[in-house]
């Protein structure tokens, strides 16, 4: 039983949604483990997976059948499948300590079993905390909760306490989504990188998830001060939400105060215009 709680704070606040949407990503993510962890999956035909959720509990994602492995030489760790992307939301990789110069990649395949239980099953998970991997024999896993939704796709926070990074954008729950889908408004970019800031309208196809979904696809939506900076140092959050029918010429009228309130235009800010 592996109870995935990754240390990079970047990656523990996606994975739930990548075990969501993205299984490609989750299952890389879990295909490879330490060198004691290899050796037991080596030896056994199944694994069950869950997601740390809160102290002492654990959220159930699937079983999983442990398939016959594919070995990767150490310098090529990156070039697994998914781990380029993975390294995006922040995962750091082998650790230096880590003796291996082979590293197995699991084939993991998911069952059918309990399925209408993945992300709304939650039980409980022995301490010590740090011991993220059992042998299911050997522990007492109870059932502390089946939820009616899974906890794997959030409730989407209040608009005014929204921030999501550039890299987070593309893996987004579908209820997140949904709600950006339907508001239009004033949106701003800050880079981490330097603090400077963009300020943007949304009110076309889409609105707010749509133009966002245009920076998810390019790393700078068009803006031409964003052009040659590197996105993964964008974090994205919302200034204002304007009525569905609130005019065009209205909406840009609020976009110039923000820039001027906000100091965004050029060169102190990232607005040319």
């Amino acid at each position: 039983m592996l109870r995935h709680r990754p240390k990079e704070p970047k990656l523990a606040r996606v994975l739930p949604w990548l075990a969501a949407q993205r299984t490609d990503l989750f299952d890389a993510y879990q295909s490879c483990q330490g060198p004691v962890l290899e050796v037991s999956m080596s030896k056994l035909p199944y694994v069950a997976s869950f997601i740390a959720h809160g102290p002492g509990r654990a959220l159930f994602v699937g079983l999983y059948s442990i398939n016959e492995p594919t070995p990767y030489p150490r310098a090529d760790f990156w070039s697994i499948p998914g781990y380029a992307e993975l390294r995006s939301y922040g995962m750091d990789g082998l650790a230096e300590t880590d003796p291996r110069q082979s590293i197995l990649k699991f084939d993991l395949r998911l069952l059918e079993f309990h399925q209408e239980w993945r992300g709304k099953l939650i039980v409980g998970w022995p301490p010590p905390e740090r011991s993220w991997w059992r042998r299911a024999h050997q522990n007492k896993m109870p059932v502390l909760a089946i939820l009616e939704d899974s906890a794997l796709e959030p409730a989407m926070p209040d608009w005014t306490e929204l921030l999501v990074t550039w890299a987070e954008l593309s893996v987004l729950p579908r209820r997140w989504c949904a709600a950006l889908s339907e508001w239009r408004g004033i949106y701003y970019i800050r880079d981490t990188s330097d603090g400077r800031g963009y300020v943007g309208s949304a009110a076309g196809a889409e609105n707010l998830l749509g133009r966002w979904r245009d920076y998810a696809k390019t790393g700078h939506g068009g803006n031409r001060l964003l052009l040659d900076r590197c996105p993964d140092t964008f974090v994205f959050s919302i200034l204002q939400r304007t009525s569905p029918d609130m005019p065009r010429e209205d909406i840009v009228k609020l976009e110039t105060s923000w820039k001027i309130r906000l100091g965004t235009y050029a060169p102190a800010g990232l607005n040319d215009n």
